[in-house]
């Protein structure tokens, strides 16, 4: 297997293994043994297991932003209700590791954070280039409204209440009174 190919494969298996267990429970001898190579080869690859979970990371938030991306020619407001189906399931389908990463798993570790952050921009980015006046208040709101909809999708992930369509319903409510229409 050459390089890239092998490091594609170390980096899915270890957004399926981060995804079912917490980072501390996992060992490198356990990802390597999964992997079917060498301990040292998945070093080769990723010096720390710190540097394999912020790699899995960056994938994770790159499949993320792609999956919640619509096409231009979509209306903006098809847009948004497309791109807000999308993130949860992508919350959904990543579901623990979703949660660990949300409720903590980046906020003492600054790669991760700014990840997180460079995830939260590209978003945001999106929805405030079909804004009107994209001014400092505005920013300021969307940003408040990007907490709220991961906050309540870890909520909607631990008790699946209200149903999807009700929760994406909220989101765009809150949205619209944030972003009034001009």
């Amino acid at each position: 297997m050459d390089k890239e190919d092998r490091r594609e494969q170390l980096i899915a298996l270890g957004l399926k293994a981060f995804a079912s267990q917490p980072y501390d429970a996992l060992s490198i001898d356990a990802l390597a043994q999964a992997a079917g190579i060498s301990k040292g080869l998945l070093y080769h690859y990723f010096p720390t297991k710190r540097d394999y979970y912020v790699a899995t990371v960056r994938e994770a938030a790159r499949v993320l932003r792609r999956e919640t991306m619509a096409p231009d020619s979509v209306p903006p407001l098809e847009r948004l209700d497309r791109g807000l189906h999308a993130y949860l399931a992508f919350a959904e389908r990543h579901g623990a590791a979703y949660l660990a990463l949300m409720r903590g798993g980046g906020g003492a570790d600054r790669d991760i954070s700014r990840v997180l952050d460079e995830t939260r921009e590209e978003l945001l980015g999106r929805v405030l280039s079909d804004a009107p006046a994209a001014h400092g208040e505005l920013r300021l709101r969307l940003r408040g409204w990007i907490a709220f909809v991961e906050t309540t999708a870890i909520e909607w992930l631990e008790h699946h209440k209200p149903d999807r369509d009700a929760l994406v319903a909220l989101w765009k409510r809150l949205f619209f009174a944030l972003v009034p229409p001009e």
